[in-house]
């Protein structure tokens, strides 16, 4: 079909296109005119997604931030804060609404809050504004007041409804912490006493860095000069028990390098030391008097090892014991500091959301757009037209022209048309058959 015969068909078909516009036009203009006004009001949020928690201090991976973003996008049209929103707005008591929702006959469906949050829902769209982290709440309504007011009812609700689900979730993990915190608390008690009664029934003390105390005067001897101990007796001959202060004095020495002066194990030397001193002194004066030769450093290194071996089992098991006590108060302190920091982040207001400007009143309705609805309307209507009459010429074909002829090689004997001559008498034109010669 070429361009001619194209426009040929629309020229004939002129009465069944204008007829399908016109027919478009009054229709869209009728049910716009018959359809309530519709007007829409935005109000803006904004995600911190970059901004970090002042709680945790955590942000947002960039790799889940398209996730975070659909997530929020979908809870500003959930039934849940849609509900709440329908609580605030007053519709719960609303006496209209709820003779609607009865002659609805939703009332076998759905609850009577749950029909009211599908009607926020249906009227509530959220989108991100393209190049921002700011999230725009649009509410629709027929009248621009309360498009205005729901619009920021939806997105309190909304921030209400994230910092509740945030604080919630904080406080699970903070009562789920808190009692393995107690549970670590009772083992770390259990594990303390475990280790002093072993070290009492023992006679086994551990410094802070798990050395008993046999080893560190060991330690300390094998650090001596290595001389001989002479002890002189002015008031009588050498005590027996000479040797023994010696030995104590040595282990004083030692254990006040890594004990405090107040240690119960330091504390008992000294006592021991000092019962012993006033030994030697009596044992002394009973014996004669000479001088001789005390017990040298090396008996004493030979002495002290022999002990360290002695009790090496016992200090090993009351090193094993000190270790759990240390991992059980690690334990503790790491728990405790998490408890603590949920128990803070459950009392948090950062919801993580930041409001901006609220919904103005729309001045302008968005429904019916008439300038809009005339430019479809006459678009759908001249579209419709036209293919009528193309399937109307498909299935009722005619000539109205020479080239139509020429397609299916018919031979043409001439054509009529207007021509531009006019009737003398009358002063109209009239036809003249003007062809040439007839093919056959």
């Amino acid at each position: 079909m070429s361009i001619t015969q194209f426009f040929r068909i629309l020229w004939a078909r002129r009465m069944l296109i204008g007829a399908t516009t016109a027919v478009a036009l009054f229709a869209t203009l009728l049910v716009a005119w018959i359809m309530p006004p519709r007007y829409e009001a935005t109000s803006r949020v904004m995600l911190d997604i970059v901004k970090p928690d002042p709680v945790t201090g955590q942000t947002i991976a960039p790799q889940w931030s398209r996730a975070y973003v659909g997530t929020q996008l979908q809870m500003v049209t959930d039934p849940q804060i849609a509900e709440r929103v329908a609580v605030k707005a007053g519709w719960v008591d609303s006496p209209e609404l709820a003779q609607e929702y009865r002659e609805s006959g939703a009332a076998g469906r759905m609850e009577y809050r749950r029909w009211l949050a599908q009607r926020v829902i249906d009227n509530t769209t959220a989108a991100m504004v393209p190049g921002s982290n700011i999230l725009e709440i649009t509410y629709a309504s027929t009248s621009p007041e309360p498009a205005a007011k729901l619009a920021d009812l939806v997105r309190d609700a909304f921030v209400e409804e994230s910092l509740e689900n945030r604080r919630a979730a904080a406080q699970r993990n903070a009562e789920w912490f808190q009692t393995q915190l107690e549970e670590v608390q009772g083992a770390l008690a259990d594990a303390q006493q475990a280790k002093t009664n072993f070290e009492r029934a023992n006679g086994v003390v551990l410094t802070d860095d798990l050395i008993d105390t046999d080893t560190t005067r060991l330690r300390a001897l094998a650090g001596s000069t290595p001389a001989t101990q002479t002890q002189t007796m002015t008031g009588g001959g050498v005590a027996p028990s000479a040797g023994q202060l010696a030995q104590i004095d040595a282990a004083i020495a030692a254990a006040s390098r890594t004990l405090g002066p107040n240690h119960p194990s330091l504390v008992q030397l000294r006592q021991q030391r000092a019962a012993l001193a006033s030994s030697v002194a009596r044992e002394s004066a009973s014996q004669p008097r000479f001088v001789t030769s005390g017990p040298t450093l090396e008996s004493l290194y030979n002495e002290q090892q022999a002990r360290v071996l002695q009790k090496a089992g016992a200090a090993n098991e009351a090193r094993r014991l000190a270790t759990d006590v240390i991992v059980l108060r690690e334990r503790y302190q790491e728990t405790a500091a998490r408890a603590a920091q949920l128990e803070q982040e459950a009392q948090s207001n950062e919801s993580g959301l930041t409001l901006l400007n609220d919904a103005v009143v729309p001045q302008a309705r968005t429904f019916p757009n008439y300038p809009f609805l005339m430019i479809v309307s006459l678009a759908a209507g001249l579209g419709i037209g036209v293919l009528a009459s193309l399937l109307l010429e498909l299935f009722k074909r005619r000539v109205r022209g020479v080239e139509e002829l020429q397609l299916i090689d018919a031979p043409v004997l001439g054509a009529m048309h207007e021509a531009a001559d006019t009737n003398q008498k009358t002063g109209r034109p009239f036809a003249r058959l003007r062809g040439e010669q007839f093919a056959t």
